[in-house]
């Protein structure tokens, strides 16, 4: 028999290790854990591998969150901007305003009976 129990088990109390008591170790609700959020190519090669970016947040702490987000929220801006900065076919041109929906003019002239 070996003293350590297999890797990634712990033995339970007053057992040898590698023998079937062997449990789990403790749950660490403060340990990063994957969030497993389904991210969706968007065709965009820049956004994607900024969404791409948002999975390393999956194994740091909370605390180290705040960087990741702040990057991928930088390069996210960047790729919008660059769309905006580069030709394109011209927008459809802006509709005529409606010649009846004038309102009437004020009157200034009061009826006196």
């Amino acid at each position: 028999m070996t003293d350590s129990a297999p890797e990634g088990l712990v033995a339970a109390p007053g057992t040898e290790a590698g023998e079937a008591a062997a449990v789990e170790p403790e749950y660490d609700p403060a340990a990063p854990a994957p969030l497993n959020v389904p991210r969706t190519p968007t065709g965009n090669a820049e956004v994607d591998a900024q969404l791409d970016r948002l999975a390393d947040a999956d194994h740091l702490a909370t605390d180290g969150h705040l960087e990741v987000y702040e990057d991928v929220h930088r390069g996210l801006r960047d790729a919008l901007t660059a769309l905006d900065t580069r030709p394109g076919a011209p927008g459809p041109p802006a509709p005529a305003p409606p010649f009846g929906n004038r309102a009437p003019a004020p009157s200034y002239h009061q009826n006196r009976s």
